[in-house]
Order: structure tokens, then sequence, then C-alpha cells
């Protein structure tokens, strides 16, 4: 007979969307790392939903996933999964994924950038300063809100002029401004 998992796993492949997006859930608070290889191939699956749903059943799962994940992202050559992988090591928030999440802030799609940055705001390591204020120049507005987040969570005083001029060059744009002036205040400046 089948175990649980077995079956959570194969549902993962059901023509039913609703079924497969309850597989990746249940795999996800099961814990059950022989779930991550399926949650990881989920992020090919036609449904955003499905591939949402894995990405955060990978962050429920945690660190046993970062490895296969960073190995995902390398063999990621079209850039499908990209974001789906960066939403799942943000997820888990560990402080072996910042060298990672760091490279990733240099992709090609948008929405990984802003996903990285969020993620190194929440992880809290320093090392994601520098790399972080060069973002503050990336043509995307949401990657820009993401990196000011990300900066003022960091609460490093060194962000502060980087903040200070970026908000600077958003003539304009208000709500660019206000996102700079709560960084400034979460740095207590």
């Amino acid at each position: 007979m089948a175990s649980e998992i077995d079956t959570l796993i194969k549902n993962l492949k059901d023509g039913d969307v609703e079924r497969r997006k309850e597989a990746a859930e249940e795999i996800g608070k099961s814990g059950d790392s022989n779930g991550i290889e399926p949650l990881i191939e989920a992020f090919n699956d036609e449904s955003p939903t499905v591939r949402f749903q894995a990405a955060k059943s990978l962050g429920e799962i945690g660190n046993p996933a970062i490895d296969p994940l960073i190995e995902a992202l390398k063999n990621d050559n079209e850039g499908k999964i990209k974001k789906y992988i960066t939403l799942a090591l943000k997820d888990i928030g560990d402080v072996s994924v910042v060298d990672t999440l760091i490279d990733v802030l240099n992709d090609d799609d948008f929405a990984v950038r802003k996903f990285a940055a969020k993620a190194l705001g929440e992880i809290g390591d320093k090392k994601a300063l520098e790399p972080l204020v060069e973002s503050l120049t990336d043509e995307d507005w949401g990657v820009k809100v993401a990196t000011l987040k990300a900066l003022g969570d960091l609460g490093d005083e060194r962000a502060i002029d980087p903040i200070k001029k970026a908000r600077r060059a958003a003539t304009g744009d208000k709500d660019l401004k206000k996102v700079a002036n709560k960084a400034l205040k979460k740095i207590g400046k």
C-alpha cells in the first residue's frame, strides 16, 4: 500500500489544479523531505497557484530543501522557475542562502530581483548591504521599493546616505520617497 507522501506526490500530477495545489500544501505541512524534488518539479506546473504553493511548501520544509533548491537554481537555464526558487529560499530564511540571493539580485527577471532583495532584508545578514545599495539603481520600481525596505530591515547606518540619495533621485515619486523615509526611520535616522 502506498504511503501518504507517495499519494501526495502522485496527486501533484493530477489533472485537477485544486488537487495539485492541495497536494503541494500537504507535502509542506508534512515536512517530509521526500517531497522536495517533486515540489521543485511542480515549479513547472501550468498553474501559477500550484507553483506558488510548491514554493511555500518548500519554505515550510525548510533547511533540507536548501541544497536541492540551489541546485535547481543553477540548472534553470531558461529562468522560468527562478522566482519560485527565490521565494522558497526567502521563506526558509537561512543565512546559508545569502550568497545565492546576492547572486540573483542581478537576474534578468525583475520578480527574481525583488524577491531576492526582500529575502536579504528579512534574513538580515549585513553582508548583503553593498549588493543591496547597488540595487537602488535598478530600473524596476518594485525592485527599488523592495531594496529600500530591505535596507531598512538591515538597520545598518551605512545605508543612510545611499537611501537619501535614492530619495533625492525619486523626483516626483511620492510613494518611493515614503518608502525611503520609512527605511530611514527603521535605521533610526
